[in-house]
């Protein structure tokens, strides 16, 4: 089956090739996503610092966020592929790299669904910034470990890829805690 990336006896080159066009697409997407998490983890600590955060300017901070990392990585994008190609990207490379790069919005809806729920007055906001930042980090290691099942290598292997996941996120909490504003 070629959509699932599985390729047989059968499979044709042109098979192949667009399983494995499937799989860098998916990689790409999933590495935007850990990207986009590690820095609103960062950003949401810095938040949560703050003396008064308020919940406009979090969440204003946490949407800027996202969008500023997404348009600089389609700016990134473009200028990297002129440079290659020596030519602007096509509306099917745009619409790839569109594609590719929308998981670095989706990055915000947990810290803005917390941040909403505390402007409802049912959490403070101190404690959804931090509650955002610990989603965050679980979202690492369930990243870490999915990698880890798919590569094969057992259950060990997924979860020891989760821990470190996990690790790099809190480390990224801790360098922000211990540096301060």
């Amino acid at each position: 089956m070629v959509a699932s990336g599985q390729q047989g006896p059968r499979a044709t080159p042109e098979a192949a090739a667009t399983a494995a066009r499937a799989g860098d697409t998916a990689a790409a997407r999933l590495k935007e996503r850990i990207y986009a998490t590690i820095t609103l983890t960062a950003v949401v600590v810095a938040l949560a610092e703050t003396a008064h955060p308020e919940v406009l300017e979090s969440a204003l901070t946490v949407t800027v966020t996202a969008l500023g990392i997404w348009l600089a990585t389609l700016v990134a994008d473009e200028q990297s592929h002129r440079a290659l190609t020596g030519r602007a990207a096509t509306l099917q490379e745009i619409r790839a790299a569109l594609y590719v790069s929308s998981p670095l919005l989706l990055t915000a809806v947990g810290p803005l669904a917390l941040i909403g729920v505390s402007a409802l007055g049912a959490l403070d906001l101190g404690t959804a910034l931090l509650l955002s930042a610990a989603v965050e980090v679980v979202t690492l290691f369930f990243w870490g470990w999915r990698t880890g099942l798919r590569m094969g290598n057992g259950p060990l292997s997924a979860l020891l890829s989760g821990i470190v996941d996990t690790v790099i996120g809190v480390s990224v909490i801790a360098v922000k805690l211990l540096a301060g504003h």
